[in-house]
């Protein structure tokens, strides 16, 4: 029994940083490549985002070879920018699209990149552990209407409810 009770954080982790069943994370992924600044096109909504426009995400590399992720965004209600800093590890290899990441402590959310412009690392679809996180990611506050058509096109057939996306105003970051 004591094993047992050893056993169950473990999968509780392990459920973090899973993946939805279907959607599999890119291959010969460049983490170089994806360091910057991305600009967060649509999203199913969470408490943790819950009224923010203008997001965005920033990646650089630690010394340590995890990336440093600060997000920001622009609270409508309280009309002050929010922001908050964590850190992202690969899951398996790193040129598998698969990261955990963490903005409290010990506690990893999965982050799976599940398309990207692998030419140009323009845009990057990203699903959390299960289908209720889901985003869009582009590097530029605004995106080809063809891009969020095959978003919202691959992201449904995996399971994800699309009819619940969020799609974010950038306003404020269009002249940058």
């Amino acid at each position: 029994m004591r094993k047992f009770l050893y056993l169950i954080p473990l999968l509780f982790l392990a459920a973090c940083t899973g993946k939805p069943d279907g959607v599999e994370p890119v291959q010969n992924f460049d983490a170089n490549r994806y360091l910057g600044t991305w600009y967060e096109i649509a999203r199913l909504d969470h408490r943790f985002e819950a009224g923010l426009d203008n997001v965005t995400a920033q990646y650089s590399m630690n010394e340590d070879g995890s990336i440093k992720v600060v997000n920001k965004g622009y609270n409508v209600s309280s009309g002050e920018w929010e922001s908050a800093e964590g850190t992202a590890k690969f899951v398996g290899d790193k040129s598998t699209g698969h990261l955990k990441v963490s903005f409290f402590g010990p506690f990893y959310g999965s982050y799976v990149i599940f398309d990207l412009d692998q030419d140009n690392y323009n845009y990057a679809f990203i699903s959390g552990p299960d289908t209720s996180y889901l985003w869009l990611l582009s590097r530029t506050p605004e995106i080809d209407q063809a891009v969020i058509d095959d978003f919202k096109a691959q992201s449904k057939a995996l399971g994800f409810d699309t009819n619940e996306l969020i799609f974010v105003n950038q306003d404020q970051n269009k002249d940058k």
